[in-house]
Parts: C-alpha cells; sequence; structure tokens
C-alpha cells in the first residue's frame, strides 16, 4: 500500500505544478497530449481529433519506451515518430494499467527535470 500511496502523491504533484504552468489541472487524457505534443514538435492553432488521438498515441509509446516495451523506428516525412513493440505490456486490470502509466508518466518528466 505505501507504493501506491507515493505513486499517488507524485502523480498530485505532478498535476499541482501543470495546473501551475497552464492554469487548469490536467487529467491523464490532457497529460499524454502535451507530452505527444512535445515529442512531435507539434505546435498548431487546429488540431483535429485523429491528430490529437495520435498525438497521445505518440505519447504512450514514448513513456513506455523506457522500460523497453516500444523501440522509436524514426519519423516519416512529416516529423511523425513511429514506433515498434518489442515486448507484451502486463495483464492487469484497469487500476493496474493506469498505475503503470502513471508511474511511466511520472518518469518521463522526472527525466526532463519536471
Amino acid at each position: 500500500m505505501f507504493i501506491q500511496d507515493d505513486l499517488q502523491q507524485r502523480w498530485w504533484n505532478l498535476e499541482a505544478k501543470l495546473a501551475e504552468r497552464f492554469g487548469k489541472k490536467p487529467d491523464m487524457e490532457a497529460i499524454l497530449f502535451l507530452i505527444g505534443m512535445q515529442e512531435k514538435g507539434f505546435i498548431t492553432d487546429k488540431i483535429s481529433k485523429e491528430q490529437k488521438q495520435d498525438l497521445m498515441h505518440v505519447a504512450v509509446c514514448t513513456v513506455l519506451s523506457a522500460s523497453g516495451f516500444y523501440v522509436l523506428e524514426g519519423k516519416d516525412e512529416e516529423g511523425w515518430p513511429h514506433f515498434k513493440q518489442i515486448k507484451e505490456l502486463p495483464a492487469s486490470n484497469l487500476p493496474e494499467q493506469e498505475n503503470f502509466l502513471k508511474d511511466h508518466v511520472l518518469l518521463y518528466f522526472e527525466q526532463y527535470g519536471f
């Protein structure tokens, strides 16, 4: 339970920092969207629903690549990163999946000194 509490506290700290920076408390989708934009270098006024989903996919692949689940294969002509899954994700229930992803998102932000 202590590990769970530590993860939750670190997550709340990240949310607080992001809320301070952007003026609104982000949910997981918003955080993944931000990571995707960072990784793509995507700055535009209009983002389609499909592009938003693609950015969130880039974010998930990026954060999980730190643990060897994905590897960056390269970028296409438009600068979109493409990943290859190299190992299976652990089988888990929804709360465990969310915590697994939270832990990787936290690692991503720690690596960038945020």
